[in-house]
């Protein structure tokens, strides 16, 4: 569904230093520098496919998926997406796809959310029949029914989000860019919105590519990641291998009875500690040696046994430091 082959988008940037001189001289004379904002990129997703795509600020996420939204045209590189050039934008390919920016709205300030799908409707030429059938489904999943007439001024930030979503699926798109569409929102509507993007993956086999600086999003969502910095892939590949490739070590947290003899003692035989806060403890251990671990912490009468992976954003930072140009 996409495939992307030394994907390149450079911007050419005017910079100037402030003050009035400067400001007069750059009306004769401007210097300019190339911004990399992505740098021979390559990756295929099928039919589908939950991807997570994630990066640091500025690794050229967002570029990437307007380009794949045909909303910029590459440098240079090929882009193919439902069989489409996407800067083309063809309405064959338009009425596959949609991008969802948590930060832009394209709900109309003053009118409720039922007025802009009817506007939108019309935009993509659904027919009514389609229209009411995928409302109705949207409605359901998303829980909209006391939304839809409200004016979107008067929605909290989760409901115009759920709105925005609706909206932006209206046409039934098979390939869906999500860019931070949870940012701002409470953990249950995060919750909300991730059970609704894996329903609609699986109701209509859409191919979703996620973007998110929420970590539970992409576990919860995407089996697989693309790890971009500075424009360029860091890799490709299962969540669960990925973290496994960077600490393989678990973690492992328990809570001591207040009448654990020699606690400290006990505990620096375990593993490295990592958190401690009273009789909580949270060390590090390796794979091989969780099993014997745990038998030691029962033996001792620990409560609230958890064995957990590395988070995954401690994983990212490792890898984003590893990766930094030496200063």
């Amino acid at each position: 569904m996409i495939r992307v082959a030394n994907l390149t988008k450079h911007f050419r940037v005017h910079e100037r230093p402030p003050g009035l001189k400067a400001a007069l001289r750059s009306l004769v004379s401007r210097t300019y520098k190339t911004v990399k904002a992505v740098d021979g990129l390559s990756f295929e997703i099928q039919r589908g496919e939950r991807v997570g795509f994630l990066g640091p600020n500025g690794a050229g996420k967002t570029t990437t998926l307007k380009v794949l939204a045909g909303l910029l045209h590459p440098t240079s590189g090929d882009v193919v997406v439902e069989e489409h050039i996407p800067f083309l934008r063809k309405t064959t390919f338009l009425e596959r796809i949609t991008l969802v920016m948590g930060q832009k709205s394209q709900l109309i300030w003053d009118l409720p959310p039922a007025e802009t799908y009817a506007m939108n409707r019309a935009i993509f030429d659904v027919p009514h029949a389609a229209f009411a059938a995928t409302l109705a489904e949207l409605t359901e999943l998303l829980d909209l029914g006391p939304l839809l007439n409200k004016p979107t001024r008067q929605l909290s930030l989760g409901e115009r989000m759920k709105c925005e979503l609706a909206a932006a699926l209206l046409h039934r798109p098979t390939t869906l860019f999500l860019d931070e569409p949870t940012i701002g929102l409470d953990v249950s509507m995060q919750l909300a919105i991730r059970q609704f993007v894996r329903d609609y993956n699986q109701r209509h086999e859409a191919t979703v590519m996620l973007t998110s600086h929420y970590m539970d999003d992409v576990v919860a969502l995407c089996p697989r990641v693309i790890v971009i910095d500075r424009g360029t892939l860091i890799h490709d590949g299962d969540l669960r291998g990925l973290i496994k490739q960077m600490d393989p070590d678990k973690r492992v947290s328990f809570t001591l009875p207040a009448d654990a003899r020699e606690p400290d003692a006990l505990i620096a035989k375990l593993g490295t500690v990592i958190e401690r806060d009273g009789p909580r403890v949270t060390v590090r251990v390796p794979e091989r040696e969780v099993a014997g671990v745990v038998g030691h912490l029962f033996e001792h009468h620990a409560t609230d046994l958890a064995i957990e992976d590395p988070p995954l954003e401690e994983i990212l930072r490792v890898m984003f430091k590893r990766e930094s140009p030496p200063t």
